[in-house]
């Protein structure tokens, strides 16, 4: 049997590493079950410990460190779970790249997949943001045990140019095609943004402990708090008899209102909707364009523009946790034109029993 190098051991059929490196105590695993491939990555792990301790070189993280750091840091931001996505959605193309190694031709195959799966510009731009952001992190904020910034400069990488999209709301007989071709789920989550124009992330994060009762009323209403919201502003979701519906068949089975499996979904756009829009004739319509059908569908019932601002979440501040109980009543009753047939008959959505 071939003796083993120093400061390797083997636990079960992995080779680990215990050892004092420049006054740095190593221990991990090589992640190899041959002696030899063990030993070069000890030497590789040896040499870097010596650039940074004895000679006052940098390591070159990955951007897969790089990432996980942002992550961490950024847990209090309303938008991590997009970013999370984004970050999910890059990771094949450069996790495993050095920091130092990452421009914008680094991420050309990333773009050429996105835009040949139908992604549009808007959101693979986001994507490149969210990049970016990482980066700048690298190059403005973290640092390395000598003290110098894991990236000297951050990349400049540009938005792609594209085509700007319209909005493209539904009517009520495209949106019966759409939900009769989706899965229960993602169904309700469907009719539920119709009724309350929230956003896709907005519902996917939605918790019952967002739930608040209105004192002197029956009904309750949805917090979004400023951590969660767009622009960063509380605002409140009144429901009506179809959203309540909704949401009341799923009480107790999750922290998340809507979930899967008890599990939060990291989106509404996942393979379920992108299948059901394509059989539905409908491939055109994004997640987003439920919202601008809510606004129309409010417009349409004779909503006038204040009231449209405050359910939208547009207005600064105007809709907190202490607007009046008439105020709320008063937008709780808009919502409900959605339902009680006072609409117009073509934008009618669903008649509440």
């Amino acid at each position: 049997m071939a003796k083993s190098t120093p400061g390797l051991r083997k636990k079960g059929s992995i080779w680990h590493i215990d050892k004092t490196v420049a006054g740095v105590k190593l221990r991990e695993s090589t992640g190899e079950t041959e002696l030899e491939a063990a030993e070069r990555y000890l030497t590789k792990r040896t040499n870097e410990i010596r650039a940074v301790k004895v000679y006052g070189e940098r390591i070159d993280r990955s951007f897969d460190e790089a990432a996980a750091r942002y992550v961490e840091e950024s847990d209090h931001k309303r938008s991590i779970d997009r970013d999370i996505f984004a970050l999910k959605a890059v990771m094949p193309y450069i996790g495993q790249i050095t920091v130092s190694r990452i421009h914008a031709g680094t991420l050309d195959s990333f773009v050429k997949d996105r835009r040949k799966a139908g992604i549009k510009v808007g959101t693979i731009n986001r994507d490149l943001a969210v990049v970016s952001r990482v980066l700048r992190r690298c190059a403005t904020l973290w640092r390395d045990e000598n003290g110098r910034p894991w990236l000297d400069t951050p990349p400049v990488i540009p938005k792609i140019e594209g085509e700007t999209r319209k909005p493209r709301p539904i009517t009520v007989q495209e949106q019966e095609r759409l939900v009769s071709e989706m899965p229960q789920y993602l169904a309700d989550m469907v009719l539920f943004a119709l009724h309350t124009g929230l956003r896709d992330q907005e519902i996917c994060g939605l918790q019952w402990k967002d739930e608040a009762k209105v004192n002197g009323m029956d009904s309750t209403v949805f917090i979004i708090t400023e951590e969660r919201a767009k622009n960063g502003r509380e605002r409140i979701v009144p429901l009506n008899a179809v959203a309540r519906g909704i949401i009341n068949r799923y009480r107790g089975q999750s922290d998340y209102v809507f979930h899967l499996k008890g599990k939060r979904l990291d989106r509404m756009s996942n393979r379920a909707w992108r299948q059901a829009r394509k059989v539905a004739g409908l491939e055109g319509v994004r997640v987003h364009d439920l919202r601008h059908t809510f606004g129309m569908r409010l417009r349409a019932a004779g909503v006038d523009f204040e009231d449209r601002q405050d359910l939208l979440g547009h207005h600064a501040g105007r809709i907190t946790t202490h607007y009046s109980k008439v105020e709320i009543a008063n937008l709780i009753n808009c919502v409900e034109l959605l339902c009680n047939g006072t609409s117009k008959p073509e934008l009618t959505l669903i008649r509440c029993a």
